[in-house]
């Protein structure tokens, strides 16, 4: 694909990899199989995808499996090429990483179970407790990636086998029965969801928020890989409200005053989080030795 406009591959999908060890998503660095490799389910079925960084505007592309036709048509979205960032001003800390990441885009995948089940798996727990439950899920409910993916590459279930796996399998996973219930509510209402790829922004948030134990984080967390919502605040995360009050004002901050801070640049707030995150920013000063991982995030 060849775009009219700058185009960084690895930080437009970063945030599509659930941790190091995704098993949907690897980047190989060298040799014959070089570049980011993922996998989908389509309704068409699943399908593996090589992409490889040709130019400063051009992305080349392979896929195998029954769901090739369906990704090769959502590319460009994929790639973030609906995303306009033509009326963005950033803020003054971050204006020199908005011209040193000219390419980075907020992508959309179209796939709505796809990014909302790993982010019920990211509800109040530690990040690497969820991961780890991710990546057991997929071993054994996943399938195999089809053609010629790294090993250990695997296709995410589809919303039948979420909403069928057993109590015990859960319970092995580190899945509390609360995220349980909730990932077999989102599944049992998958092809509802699934609407909201081509629904507005906020009314895709509000329906998936239907879902009992889908909140507004979770919603968010949702909107910035499958939908490519550039506004998408993950409000809840106490990490990040610290670290956008830091970047900005020098002071740490709640969500309140993250809100407070990121209003004047609607419809780009996810894009200041972006922007922090590519720079090096996306952390405030620690205080005190560190006693443990933590995390804070709502649902």
């Amino acid at each position: 694909m060849r775009s009219e406009r700058p185009l960084d591959l690895r930080s437009t999908l970063a945030k599509l990899a659930r941790g190091p060890y995704d098993p949907t998503f690897r980047v190989v660095p060298s040799g014959p199989q070089a570049g980011t490799w993922r996998t989908s389910l389509f309704p068409t079925g699943p399908v593996t995808y090589r992409l490889v960084q040709a130019g400063v505007r051009d992305v080349v592309g392979q896929a195998w499996g029954p769901g090739a036709g369906e990704l090769a048509a959502s590319l460009p979205a994929l790639l973030g090429e609906p995303d306009d960032a033509a009326s963005f001003e950033p803020p003054p800390p971050l204006a020199d990483a908005h011209r040193r990441h000219p390419g980075l885009r907020v992508p959309a995948t179209g796939r709505v179970l796809e990014a909302l089940v790993p982010a019920v798996l990211e509800q109040k727990v530690q990040v690497v407790t969820a991961h780890h439950a991710w990546r057991w899920l997929l071993a054994r409910y996943g399938t195999p990636a089809p053609g010629p993916a790294p090993d250990g590459m695997r296709v995410v279930p589809d919303a039948r086998t979420w909403a069928t796996i057993p109590t015990w399998d859960w319970h092995r996973a580190g899945v509390d029965p609360r995220r349980a219930r909730t990932v077999v509510e989102c599944a049992r209402v998958a092809r509802r969801l699934e609407e909201c790829a081509a629904m507005d922004p906020a009314a895709a948030q509000a329906r998936l928020q239907l879902v009992p134990g889908v909140g507004v984080w979770t919603a968010a967390e949702v909107a910035q890989r499958a939908l490519g919502d550039a506004d998408a605040v993950s409000v809840g995360d106490f990490h990040l409200a610290k670290a956008v009050g830091w970047a900005l004002t020098g002071e740490r901050t709640d969500d309140t005053g993250m809100l407070a801070l990121l209003a004047p640049y609607a419809p780009h707030r996810y894009r200041v989080v972006r922007l922090l995150e590519v720079s090096g920013r996306g952390h405030a000063p620690r205080r005190g030795p560190r006693l443990s991982i933590q995390d804070h995030r709502g649902n």
